[in-house]
């Protein structure tokens, strides 16, 4: 029987989370462009816009990411098209990251108070102009801190790719452990290495809240 040392089950949790990493980055960047096409399309005064926009945040927040990673995963196998894990997992994960932050996004730009859109109105801005000069800037301050806490659940989510037999961190965690019968160790690091993951984004995202809420008391 094959003895492994500690340092051996953490190597390979830790070459697993170099994955776990990537798929994070990858869905949240590509989970931010869909989210913002998803933002105008939901603020915009294009009734069908609003229409596509609305409901596709409440069809992906409606159902659950694991169902999302299994029709992403088996959905076009049913026509005969292999999909790999990797592109299954980062497709499902942008598209549910980017219903989430649409949201996120699209209740700090409505929580701009009126008087600002009849200000810049008042100085013969149009829409666009009003957008990108007075209610955008102002809306972003207000969205990086619940940005950054959605990261946390985003590094969370990955753990779910898994099941479709994408090897990041949870799957890396069930692979050492059939081969060490260590299940305690294993899983304990992996839970260490999510909180290591996880818990500079929770508590900057608290950091910057505080720090966002002083300053609009000052004002």
């Amino acid at each position: 029987m094959i003895e492994f040392t500690l340092w051996d089950v953490l190597r390979n949790l830790l070459l697993a989370t170099r994955w776990t990493i990537v798929l994070s980055l990858v869905s949240f960047a590509g989970g931010g462009m869909v989210g913002l096409l998803l933002l105008f399309m939901r603020i915009g005064r294009a009734r069908i816009g609003r229409f596509l926009a609305k409901y596709y945040v409440e069809l992906f927040q409606g159902t659950p990411l694991l169902m999302q990673l299994f029709l992403a995963f088996f959905g076009l196998g049913l026509f005969g098209i292999d999909v790999p894990a990797w592109l299954a997992a980062g497709v499902a994960l942008v598209l549910w990251t980017a219903a989430f932050l649409a949201e996120i996004w699209r209740g700090c730009v409505q929580s701009i108070v009126r008087g600002q859109w009849e200000a810049s109105a008042s100085l013969g801005m149009g829409y666009l102009q009003q957008m990108r000069y007075v209610i955008l800037p102002q809306a972003l301050k207000l969205a990086i801190p619940p940005t950054v806490g959605f990261s946390v659940q985003v590094v969370k989510g990955t753990a779910l790719t898994s099941i479709i037999g994408f090897v990041e961190l949870s799957k890396a965690g069930t692979v050492v452990t059939n081969a060490t019968f260590q299940p305690f160790t294993v899983y304990g690091l992996v839970a260490l290495i999510y909180f290591a993951l996880c818990w500079p984004l929770s508590k900057s995202s608290q950091i910057l809240e505080r720090k966002l809420n002083v300053a609009h008391r000052n004002h």
